[in-house]
């Protein structure tokens, strides 16, 4: 296999190829296609109709993943939690879509994760019943969806020393055992939107962050290059919104109830070893669960909450006091080691657009937004604009699908059916063409077969190979890859979505000075 530094043929985002395609999208002529919004959702759909032959413009006001998409668990969930509520069509889907991941389009980004559900004195011996007979029943739903048992073991039961040698942190008074699951687990979330947009971009979209849409219509949208700010229109025989909370900003009609899901950021030495994550029932609900999640920076992720969000929808969402002490009472419910207010270095919190179809409008009076369901729908408004909103990440590729389908039936489009099934994302290989790749395992896991053309620059300049700041392992190899072929713009871009580095606030804060001298040296390539 090439180990050379070059990305992807045309998969290259960059500042100069956004001001060209920026130019050519506003110069008059009429795209098949305009995509609004570039979460997964947005961009899912933007590589969903590019691959199906269309002339694609997608648009953000911000950055690629800026919205809900980079504030998830890091989860491709098989649907478990929907079974319970009888939710069997969405549950089937998340099974379905999370094998497509796992073993078709993304198996670099996505792989098999343990989770041990401690049986605890707060666990009675039916709420553990319950659990077994749930997790039996997702792995039902991975053979109905024809997920491979290589790629989702079963599940099992654990005794107390198997329970304990996978989770060193929980408490031993009281622990009868544990019960073992599977389920899928994202490198990272804003990596997977990335890796869309540049799918896309390989196909021809012309994918433009920074470009605000302020007016939308079935032919098109007024929008604002927000580094500029100078305004053009985009002309477009078939218009999709995919600005998942702000998409009722765009459209009229549209009612979303955001619900909010906060994580807390823990160093990983703070708790130790952490060989498979957690499941934590949560005391008084019969089907939620917090997670302990531990990634392979050094951190561990704690989440999360399920509370509706009245009001404005804020561009970051805040994290309020009472969801960061309600995820700490349940960690301390089972572990060894207390975790305290100090101990939380970090915390992010996503805004799932739900649906509302309560009927009102009055905050307060539609169903919690734990109940709401996790549907996905698409909309299309009297004159023509296609909406889709609900679902959830790992939905996102038949999210894109149906609003795609949507709008070429609208508009009478020349497309054939979705190819995104089986189509591999950049990066994207089989396992054993991954485990021979010449690169650091974190690489591979980060941007599968263009890993060795990242490791390549920091060979070249050993300074490059070096972390940006101590303690976090992300290169100086990685920011400049970022630069040159990932669309970053900023040190927000860089920092915050290709990187992570800025889930902790200190990090952000250490890591600055020598993100902006490398975005110094990557500007003439820009």
């Amino acid at each position: 296999m090439t180990q050379t530094a070059v990305p992807a043929a045309g998969a290259s985002l960059s500042a100069a190829r956004r001001a060209r395609e920026l130019t050519e999208a506003t110069d008059g002529r009429v795209v098949d296609v305009l995509v609004v919004g570039l979460g997964a959702t947005g961009a899912g759909a933007a590589l969903d109709a590019a691959a199906r032959g269309l002339d694609v413009v997608a648009v953000d006001a911000h950055d690629l993943a800026f919205g809900t998409s980079r504030w998830s668990s890091k989860l491709v969930h098989g649907g478990l939690r929907y079974l319970a509520s009888a939710q069997f069509d969405v549950a089937h889907e998340s099974a379905v879509e999370r094998g497509v991941l796992m073993e078709r389009t993304a198996p670099h980004l996505v792989r098999a994760q343990p989770f041990v559900l401690p049986l605890t004195g707060l666990v009675s011996r039916g709420q553990a019943a319950l659990a077994w007979a749930g997790f039996r029943a997702g792995d039902a739903l991975r053979l109905s969806a024809r997920t491979a048992r290589a790629t989702l073991p079963a599940p099992r039961r654990l005794s107390p020393v198997e329970t304990r040698h996978l989770a060193p942190a929980l408490r031993p008074g009281g622990l009868r055992g544990g019960l073992l699951s599977w389920d899928g687990r994202l490198t990272d979330d804003a990596r997977l939107v990335t890796a869309l947009a540049r799918t896309a971009a390989a196909h021809d979209a012309r994918v433009l962050t920074r470009v605000r849409a302020l007016e939308l219509t079935a032919s098109g949208a007024r929008v604002r290059d927000e580094l500029t700010g100078e305004e053009g229109e985009i002309r477009a025989r078939a218009v999709i919104n995919a600005s998942g909370v702000w998409a009722g900003d765009l459209v009229e009609g549209i009612r979303i109830r955001p619900s909010r899901g906060t994580h807390l950021v823990l160093r990983s030495e703070h708790i130790g070893p952490l060989p498979a994550g957690l499941h934590i029932p949560v005391p008084g609900e019969t089907n939620r669960f917090v997670l302990v999640l531990p990634q392979d920076d050094g951190r561990v992720y704690v989440g999360l909450t399920d509370e509706p969000l009245d009001g404005p929808v804020p561009d970051v969402p805040d994290v309020p006091e009472t969801d960061i002490g309600f995820l700490l009472d349940i960690l301390g419910s089972v572990l060894d080691v207390p975790v305290r207010r100090g101990d939380v270095v970090g915390a992010f919190a996503g805004l799932r657009p739900l649906l509302d179809t309560s009927g009102t409008a009055q905050p307060g009076t539609a169903a919690r937004t734990a109940d709401i369901s996790r549907r996905h729908a698409v909309l299309t408004s009297p004159d023509g604009v296609v909406s889709v909103v609900g679902g959830k990440l790992t939905t996102y590729r038949r999210m894109a699908e149906d609003a795609v389908n949507a709008a070429v039936e609208a508009r009478g489009l020349a497309a054939g059916p979705s190819p995104t099934a089986t189509l591999p994302l950049v990066g994207a290989a089989a396992p054993p063409a991954l485990a021979a790749l010449r690169a650091p395992r974190r690489l591979v896991q980060r941007y599968g077969t263009e890993a060795p053309a990242v490791h390549t620059l920091g060979v070249r300049d050993p300074r490059l190979g070096e972390p940006v700041v101590p303690g976090h392992p992300v290169t100086g190899a990685e920011v400049l890859w970022a630069l040159r072929h990932e669309g970053a713009l900023d040190e927000a871009d860089l920092l915050d979505r290709r990187t992570r580095i800025g889930l902790v606030p200190a990090d952000r804060a250490d890591a600055l000075e020598a993100v902006r001298a490398l975005m110094g040296e990557a500007a003439p390539l820009a």
